[in-house]
């Protein structure tokens, strides 16, 4: 007799944190079109650039998405992440798994919105902030722009880009030093920091 197996049509996946306080854990995703939670292999070269610059950081991360880097950063120590988020299931997502860690408001934020219209909103600048749209959207340009217009960065600021390999020449302000720079077959990893 020969078994016939079940397709599982799994409406969830998971990250894992891979350092600092949560190191382990895993956090539930929701399977959405256009969610590309940044891999552990270029979560861990990140995390190496930003080893000394997360503790006590205030974070905003623009695309969260899954939530990736804004959880690896308050598990590494971050005082606040910015969490914002355009999908309404995956902002929820995001709130449930801030709960599931026991983070509390004051550590972390998400706000459910374009992520340009939120951003112009703020009034402080950030320690870090995470760029890390969904692929093939032409985001990070205007992205950047916002950031530096309302004053998001001050000297010292680092922020990180991740982009598709091959994407469009990328202008940043003159006082935005690339220190980092890692590609894949598929993307672009850049460092830059607030001189």
């Amino acid at each position: 007799m020969t078994r016939v197996r079940k397709k599982v049509n799994s409406n969830t996946g998971n990250i894992r944190i891979i350092g600092g306080e949560h190191r382990g854990r895993k956090l539930p995703v929701l399977n959405l079109e256009g969610l590309r939670p940044t891999t552990d292999r270029m979560k861990e070269t990140v995390f190496n650039w930003l080893m000394l610059d997360v503790r006590n950081a205030k974070c905003i991360d623009c695309f969260a998405g899954a939530g990736s880097l804004g959880f690896e950063a308050l598990s590494r120590g971050a005082s606040h992440v910015q969490f914002i988020e355009l999908d309404k299931p995956a902002a929820q997502q995001l709130s449930k798994n801030a709960s599931l860690l026991r983070i509390d408001a004051e550590s972390a934020t998400v706000q459910q919105g374009n992520a340009l219209q939120v951003l112009e909103t703020l009034k402080e600048a950030a320690d870090l902030i995470f760029i890390d749209p969904p692929f093939h959207k032409g985001l990070v340009q205007s992205c950047v722009d916002m950031i530096q217009s309302k004053g998001l960065v001050k000297a010292g600021s680092k922020i990180y880009i991740e982009r598709e390999n091959n994407s469009q020449s990328l202008h940043v302000p003159d006082n935005w030093q690339q220190i980092k720079h890692k590609s894949t077959q598929q993307v672009s990893a850049e460092l830059y920091q607030v001189v």
